[in-house]
């Protein structure tokens, strides 16, 4: 059975999904990962077909419209407006690659803004099944992953902000989805009703590759959505780590890994300063890496470190603790590490995850990247000390290590196809 997973988005964003089809394709299955070209080397060192998404995330990140992504405090609608702005053409051009990737297999696979997702089936005929690394169902547990995380209203507030958001986000993209429906699969125009909301009445299979011992899955969920636990891509047994980086961690205490992933902040020098000098206050060695926005600094110090793309698998269980700006990805081999988190969210699920962290008792409040200071930080690093944080941290991780999310999730996709008929 041949199986295609559409992979879109930044290196957190399209990880697990190669995590994911390596389990697959251990199952038995052939397996095509279609995403953007700065992941090939990464799915085809793994044995896996690759396919072609164009887009460049990171160019989208860096341009103007992606700068005010990643550094406005504004409201959900503001943030469709330059979500839109910023992707351009590059929503075009995934929808017509998507279609390509999945027109000669049998089961789709498909991530939170693979928007092709939902309404490849109509024109296939083959299941399509929602994969995502964070939470979108509705529920009356928790709030809607962009509302601000402090804002407690009770659980009919929760349920009502989800779908809101929901249907505000379909809107702001239906009429994009609908010309690519009508051009490439010559279907009619969806439906007023979000995706989301079409796939709950449904009641098909849905994927959560996260922790349950992170977020819980809550009891208003149905039975046909399943929390699998993480998707952890680690690194091959061939795998050598840079000598300087081992004779640093040998040289001394373990150090504070600092790294801010795809995030690209307008002033990255600002950040690496506020950084190195909550470093030298606390006497925390840090190893600092450089990520999308080359985060990096001029001052010269043998308890600093600056590396580029390190395993986190590798590295993280090695440090005292983890900064970071709280995607999904990190978050999750922070919290698998066993090692306490502090997290400086940018924008979009990065706060959920951040107030996650905080009410687990593993981290610190988080603090908004651009309410980062040295002080402030200073605080939260001699809060990562403090021996109780570090237990639950430690203990948090043990349980977390001893799941296997890839293997739940080719189970459940296994009984699930069992029993599936074509669309």
């Amino acid at each position: 059975m041949r199986m295609t997973l559409l992979a879109v988005g930044s290196r957190g964003d399209v990880q697990p999904y190669i995590a994911l089809g390596v389990g697959l394709q251990s199952a038995g299955y052939q397996v095509r990962i279609a995403t953007h070209s700065h992941f090939e080397a990464l799915v085809r060192e793994r044995g896996l077909e690759f396919f072609l998404l164009r887009g460049n995330i990171r160019e989208i990140l860096g341009s103007h419209a992606g700068q005010a992504l990643i550094d406005r405090r504004t409201s959900f609608t503001h943030f469709l407006r330059d979500l839109k702005r910023a992707l351009g053409r590059t929503m075009e051009l995934v929808l017509a690659d998507s279609f390509a990737a999945c027109t000669n297999t049998d089961v789709i696979l498909y991530s939170p803004l693979a928007f092709a997702g939902p309404h490849l089936p109509e024109k296939l005929h083959v299941p399509s099944i929602p994969a995502f690394y964070l939470p979108l169902s509705p529920s009356r547990a928790f709030p809607f992953i962009m509302a601000p995380p402090s804002l407690h209203l009770g659980p009919l507030y929760n349920v009502a902000a989800a779908l809101l958001a929901e249907q505000v986000s379909w809107q702001a993209i239906r009429a994009d989805i609908n010309r690519w429906r009508q051009l490439h699969l010559r279907l009619p125009p969806a439906s007023l009703s979000s995706p989301l909301f079409r796939l709950a009445k449904q009641q098909n299979l849905m994927l959560y590759g996260y922790s349950p011992q992170v977020l819980p899955k809550p009891h208003d969920w149905g039975a046909w959505i399943e929390v699998t636990g993480y998707w952890f891509l680690d690194r091959r047994p061939q795998w050598e780590p840079p000598p300087a980086l081992v004779q640093f961690l040998a040289a001394g205490p373990p150090p504070v890994y600092v790294g801010f992933g795809s995030m690209m902040p307008s002033n990255p020098e600002r950040l690496a300063r506020t950084v190195l000098e909550a470093l030298q206050a606390t006497g925390e060695r840090g190893i600092l890496a450089t990520g999308w926005s080359d985060l990096t600094t001029t001052l010269s110090s043998d308890r600093i470190l600056i590396v580029e793309d390190i395993p986190h698998d590798w590295l993280f269980p090695q440090v005292s603790a983890v900064v970071h700006h709280g995607g999904a990805g990190t978050t999750a081999a922070g919290l698998r590490a066993g090692v306490p988190t502090i997290i400086a969210p940018f924008f979009v699920d990065q706060p959920f995850w951040g107030h996650r962290v905080a009410t687990l008792g593993v981290g610190p409040t988080p603090i908004p990247h651009k309410e980062l200071t040295t002080q402030r930080l200073i605080t939260s690093l001699d809060q990562a000390r403090k021996p109780q944080m570090q237990a639950q941290a430690a203990d948090l991780g043990t349980r977390i290590r001893q799941e296997d999310g890839v293997a739940r999730a080719v189970s459940c996709l296994q009984r699930y196809l069992q029993g599936a008929t074509p669309v």
